[in-house]
């Protein structure tokens, strides 16, 4: 076999893995690589959870905790909602859903894969005790777990692993076992070391999750409007001193809000309960709570 037969043939064997390697994510249809299985990517989340959690202060202040705990609540039961009624049942089975508050000044919240959620003490200072911060709340842990929920970090993972494939087909590259697995992971999340004010997944993730979060919190009550607050507050908070969106994977805060006010009209159909997925949904009354029809100022 000549040497153009076997890359063929290599060219070949990626393409069937590739076909049938694809999953779609909830609420925008984005189809995406998928080359490890659920199995594999929540066993190594829930040891690299665990060990976080061990290892961080969890912070004891029991408004801060019970204020997570509410919103986590109804974003979850807005997320199981959305997912039985769009025909992702399936994908219920991955969530076992945990919320936890840590001590720390950095301004940053968290979701792993199967739905387990990091607040931090410096992220809920920002936001507050006003009137509508349980919106803002909603709208950053809405975005986090829409990571977990597109299953981001599967996708990075297995973007990884057909870079490292090079020239070899896939399948050998797919059988690294769940403690290479577990060592991709860290390095998606960062866990173990200094993490930063947002995860490192790229720019078309962040505005996916962006997207959905906007959805889930809509859903769940939540005036997708105090996205735009809380984006606000993160850009002031850095005293206006951002790095170049060329140089960074994530968004710069001023066009993560023009996103956002730009995708506002379809997240406000499911708040106002006029999205033909939402409003045959009779919803628990826990989920959705009286509505102020005031905007955000």
């Amino acid at each position: 076999m000549n040497k153009f037969s076997t890359r063929l043939l290599t060219l070949c064997g990626a393409t069937v893995v590739f076909l049938h390697s694809c999953g779609t994510v909830p609420i925008t249809g984005r189809r995406q690589l998928s080359l490890v299985s659920d199995g594999e990517i929540l066993s190594a989340s829930a040891t690299q959870y665990s060990q976080f959690i061990r290892q961080s202060q969890l912070s004891r202040n029991s408004t801060y905790n019970n204020k997570v705990l509410l919103v986590g609540k109804r974003l979850a039961a807005a997320t199981n909602i959305y997912l039985k009624r769009n025909g992702y049942e399936e994908m219920l089975s991955t969530l076992n859903w945990e919320f936890n508050v840590v001590e720390s000044k950095q301004v940053n919240a968290f979701c792993m894969p199967g739905g387990k959620i990091v607040v931090y003490t410096g992220l809920l200072n920002l936001v507050g005790n006003a009137t509508h911060s349980d919106d803002e709340l909603a709208a950053v842990m809405g975005h986090e777990l829409s990571h977990a929920l597109a299953k981001h970090a599967n996708e990075r993972i297995s973007n990884q692993m057909l870079l490292q494939a090079g020239g070899k087909l896939l399948g050998a590259a797919i059988g690294s076992g769940t403690g290479a697995i577990g060592g991709l992971l860290n390095q998606a999340y960062g866990l173990g070391t200094q993490v930063g004010v947002l995860l490192p997944f790229g720019r078309k993730q962040e505005y996916e999750a962006d997207k959905m979060g906007l959805v889930l919190m809509a859903i769940a009550g939540y005036d997708p409007r105090y996205a735009v607050n809380f984006w606000k507050k993160m850009a002031q908070s850095k005293g206006g001193e951002q790095q170049s969106e060329l140089l960074s994977t994530h968004p710069s805060d001023e066009n993560r809000i023009k996103a956002i006010e730009a995708y506002l009209p379809i997240a406000l159909q499911y708040y106002q309960g006029t999205s033909p997925t939402t409003s045959t949904i009779n919803s628990p009354s826990s989920i959705r709570p009286h509505r102020s029809t005031r905007s955000p100022q």
